[in-house]
């Protein structure tokens, strides 16, 4: 029989735990962190002092009180000093973040990507050389724990291999170690689907805070789905799961990159709604392609009305779908959808009405993405972070900080 966790166990996981309070929560009084943890006030005073001494946060007397007696010092992250790379390859951009504990970004660079498969080579090259120009500008007492990237497509977590991506890759692709390569700074890079790492990043600090089921659906050329139950991520066996945009809501539909049919995708994405507005599709295309025909919509324009419509009545069914079998609190609509779900609530909701369980839907909440084209980004993020946020100081000895 296995015996109970050792005191060194508890005690990191107790680090990580604090750590991650301040992380996600921003600045914490010790009082606020000893009622949340359920500790004494000796354990949250050692665990703090273990953390600054660490140089992950530090302790300073609070701006007010508005109390009588001695004020209880706040903890605040190191946002200045630790910091991790965050990268996002989207279907028209390369986005790169540096981001301090506590997810502040303090710099970023982003340019425009041809539309298509990808060159890995040169894609990770633009990546890692924006990475070193901020990296360049640091101080040299700052310390770089992590790096990740979201990526449209299956990734498979255990190597960080993209093992299929219909609208960005012809092949697999080992992203995560060429990017890691590339970078030459001794990290390993983690590598997560866009959409699961959207719905991390509005669960963490989006409009999904505090909420313990949710689905983010994300949409650029093609749709993806993060799920969040009882507060995880659904990753499925491989890393696999999510892949919502392909589950068939109309059999014998408009053909999918994926090479089936009747997609969720293939009826709701850019071009489905592009071309049932009559635009064409050789032309500019992407977000505001998107708002344009939403625009277009709002000002009566009666073809972009019944594009929208008919593209609605599929992402509702969709969503009906998709509520019936996780029963959420909330769906959230991030990327392009965000802009298709703006222009055809009532067709979605008129479809939930017909389609979803009446249990199901009716405390059900569905939202935009507050945190808007940077989901992914701060998802990414957050990936990058977990293994700090896990056990503190042994990250920070594996990286010499």
């Amino acid at each position: 029989m296995r015996a109970g966790p050792s005191q060194e166990e508890i005690r990191r996981h107790n680090l990580g735990a604090l750590l991650r309070h301040v992380h996600l929560g921003g600045p914490t009084s010790r009082a606020e962190l000893t009622s949340r943890m359920g500790l004494n006030r000796s354990t949250i005073m050692a665990l703090t002092s273990d953390l600054t001494a660490a140089g992950l946060v530090r302790e300073e007397l609070p701006r007010e009180t508005g109390r009588a007696g001695r004020p209880s010092l706040v903890v605040r992250p190191e946002s200045s000093r630790v910091y991790v790379f965050a990268f996002d390859v989207g279907p028209d951009r390369l986005a790169v973040a540096r981001v301090g504990l506590g997810g502040v970004i303090l710099d970023r660079r982003e340019s425009v990507r041809r539309r298509g498969a990808f060159d890995l080579e040169e894609v990770v090259g633009a990546l890692a050389a924006f990475a070193r120009q901020m990296h360049r500008k640091t101080r040299a007492d700052t310390v770089c724990v992590g790096a990740a990237a979201a990526v449209s497509g299956g990734v498979d977590r255990s190597d960080g291999v993209v093992r299929y991506g219909p609208n960005l890759l012809q092949a697999e692709a080992p992203f995560g170690e060429a990017l890691a390569r590339k970078l030459g700074l001794g990290l390993q890079v983690s590598v997560g689907n866009d959409a699961n790492l959207g719905a991390l990043a509005e669960h963490t600090r989006g409009v999904g805070v505090s909420v313990r089921d949710l689905i983010y659906l994300h949409g650029d050329v093609g749709v993806g789905g993060g799920v969040i139950a009882g507060g995880h991520l659904l990753g499925g066996h491989e890393g696999f799961g999510g892949e919502v945009g392909h589950m068939v809501v109309h059999p014998g539909g408009r053909l999918c990159g994926c090479g089936s049919h009747g997609c969720l995708e293939a009826e709701v994405g850019e071009r489905a709604l592009l071309e049932a507005a009559g635009r064409t599709t050789e032309g500019p295309l992407g977000r505001d392609a998107v708002r344009a025909v939403v625009d277009a919509a709002d000002r009566g324009d009666i073809v972009a009305q019944a594009a929208l419509s008919r593209v609605g009545d599929w992402l509702g069914l969709g969503v009906a779908n998709l509520v019936n079998i996780f029963n959420p609190e909330m769906v959230i609509f991030g990327g392009m959808l965000r802009e298709v779900y703006l222009g055809s609530a009532a067709q979605v909701r008129s479809r939930l009405a017909i389609d979803a369980l009446p249990a199901h839907r009716e405390k059900l909440r569905l939202r935009t993405s507050e945190l808007a084209d940077d989901a992914t980004l701060v998802g990414a993020a957050e990936l990058a972070f977990a293994h700090v946020l896990a056990d503190p100081l042994e990250a920070l000895a594996r990286v010499g900080g």
